[in-house]
C-alpha cells in the first residue's frame, strides 16, 4: 500500500530532484497564469490554522477557493507562539475576523513526546528552544489550541474560534465542543 497519491516515478519524473520536478510544474502553470488582481486580505475574513500533514486538501475539503482565506500550518495545526503572531498579522493588518482550527485523525504527533527534543540534543549537541507540542488526545489538543487563540492578548477577534478534527479515511470534519 503506498502512502502517496504519487508514485516514485510521478514525483521524480525521468530525471532530476522533486524540487526540479516542483520548478518545471511550476513553469507550466505561469505560462497559463493570470494575475487575479487580488491583495492579501482574504475574501471570507477567515484564518485557517491546521496540520502541515499532506494528507490534508483544506481547500478542496473546506471549498475554499484561492483568496478565500489565510492558511497557517504546522506540525500538529498547533496553536503556538508563532500561529499567534500569524494571526494577529492576520488579523490586525489584513483584516481577519474568523479562526478555524483544524487537526486530524491518525497524526504524526500522537505518536512523538518531549523525548524527540531530547534525542536532537543528543544527535547534534544543541538542544531545540521549540516545544515539540505532542499530545494524545487529539480532541484536547483541539480545544487547547482554541483557548490559546481566545486568551492571546494580541488578538482583536476571539469571540468566532471552532476547532474540527478532520477524518483522513472519510474526509468528513467534526467540530469540538470547547469545553
Amino acid at each position: 500500500m503506498s502512502t502517496s497519491a504519487h508514485s516514485s516515478t510521478d514525483v521524480m519524473g525521468t530525471a532530476g530532484t522533486v524540487t526540479d520536478r516542483l520548478v518545471e510544474a511550476n513553469g507550466r502553470y505561469a505560462a497559463g497564469f493570470t494575475d487575479p488582481g487580488m491583495d492579501a486580505r482574504p475574501v471570507l475574513n477567515v484564518a485557517v490554522v491546521a496540520c502541515m500533514d499532506a494528507r490534508l486538501d483544506l481547500h478542496a475539503a473546506l471549498g475554499l477557493k484561492l483568496g478565500d482565506c489565510h492558511t497557517i500550518r504546522n506540525a500538529g495545526g498547533v496553536v503556538t507562539d508563532d500561529v499567534i503572531r500569524s494571526l494577529t498579522i492576520s488579523q490586525r493588518a489584513l483584516g481577519t475576523r474568523s479562526v478555524v482550527l483544524i487537526h486530524h485523525t491518525g497524526c504524526g504527533l500522537e505518536s512523538l513526546t518531549e523525548e524527540f527534543r531530547h534525542e536532537l540534543e543528543m544527535e547534534v549537541g544543541q538542544r531545540p528552544a521549540w516545544a515539540v507540542e505532542a499530545f494524545r488526545d487529539v480532541e484536547q489538543d483541539v480545544r487547547q489550541s482554541m483557548q490559546r487563540v481566545r486568551t492571546s492578548p494580541f488578538l482583536l477577534h476571539t469571540d468566532d474560534v471552532r476547532g474540527f478534527v478532520f477524518d483522513v479515511t472519510t474526509g468528513l470534519v467534526r467540530e469540538i465542543d470547547p469545553t
